[in-house]
């Protein structure tokens, strides 16, 4: 059961328009905002900005940690060392939760967002999920995940479902992961889903992960650009429902089904797949059409061909 409050969350709209483009190869700084949709204004946020103006804290104990991330209020939680927790543990808005140099740790359980927003995870090395690493669920927007590392959960490393929007997944490390990322959870939660679930997925490594890279379902558009898949001997990306994916400027090496339009018993979606890189790889899967991201943002895209370089380079903890 999630530790957070449930509270409605009132609505909003923004767009920008701007165009992409192709960078040299070259490892670029962490971003020191958020990036894609996480930083897009939406829903009564201006872009993602954790706790800033708040308190900055430091939790060394589980007990700590789960006090810090119930607040009420802004707040910057610098996780240090390795925490023991249990099943998904709720954040409330308006935090930024940190790793500490490069052994910042949770181990055995993870984050849940319940109409939560506002919120960024940096740093953090996520082992042993005896669920999901982190869920981002119920209408919550604005979260901003980047340069974390995912091992061995028992479900899911990030789930984005029941109707969550304007979320970042950015520069980290899925290292063998099975589940990887799903965004929708059922065939039949199109009435909550369906003009939800933006997402941007860039510069992540999937690496000898499996599956869901991410799954797919209603979500449109979801960005996914600039990623190294490696060796996903299921699939990488599959866009399911009605979904709208687009899918680009990425590296795919050894991946027998780099993309699928429907999968198992989900329906065909739309997917559009340019400036691929594809080596060892099977033939992708595309359909339709599908609302550019750049009606939403502006963004730069990497020479793809420069990807197994720049992102292992730069995923994960000890980063920033």
């Amino acid at each position: 059961m999630s530790r957070i409050s449930r509270r409605t969350l009132f609505a909003g709209a923004a767009a920008a328009v701007v165009a992409a483009s192709t960078t040299p190869d070259a490892v670029a700084a962490p971003a020191a905002t958020a990036d894609g949709f996480a930083a897009v204004p939406a829903l009564g946020q201006n872009g993602t900005t954790g706790g800033l103006g708040g308190p900055v804290v430091t939790a060394t104990t589980a007990d700590q940690f789960l006090d810090y991330i119930d607040t009420v209020g802004p707040m910057t939680i610098q996780l240090s060392g390795r925490i023991d927790i249990t099943s998904k543990q709720g954040v409330r808005p308006n935090k930024t939760i940190v790793g500490l140099g490069t052994s910042a740790v949770i181990n055995g359980g993870g984050l849940d967002f319940y109409r939560s927003s506002n919120v960024i995870v940096r740093n953090i090395k996520f082992t042993n999920a005896e669920d999901d690493a982190i869920n981002v669920g119920q209408n919550s927007h604005h979260i901003w995940i980047d340069h974390n590392e995912f091992v061995a959960p028992v479900d899911g490393a990030v789930d984005i479902v029941r109707g969550a929007e304007y979320v970042t997944v950015s520069w980290n490390w899925f290292n063998q992961t099975d589940k990887s990322m799903l965004i929708g959870h059922s065939d039949g939660n199109a009435s909550q889903d369906r003009g939800h679930l933006k997402v941007s997925i860039h510069h992540n490594y999937f690496d000898r992960s499996r599956q869901r890279h991410p799954r797919v379902r209603f979500g449109e558009p979801v960005h996914v650009y600039n990623n190294y898949f490696r060796a996903n001997n299921l699939y990488a990306v599959a866009s399911t429902m009605d979904a709208g994916v687009l899918v680009e400027g990425n590296y795919f090496e050894n991946v027998p089904f780099p993309i699928y339009s429907g999968y198992g018993d989900s329906g065909p979606g739309r997917v559009v797949q340019r400036n691929n890189v594809f080596v060892g790889s099977g033939t992708p899967q595309t359909l339709g059409t599908v609302v550019e991201p750049r009606t939403y943002y502006a963004y730069t895209l990497d020479n793809p061909a420069s990807i197994p370089s720049i992102v292992p380079a730069g995923v994960g903890v000890g980063r920033l």
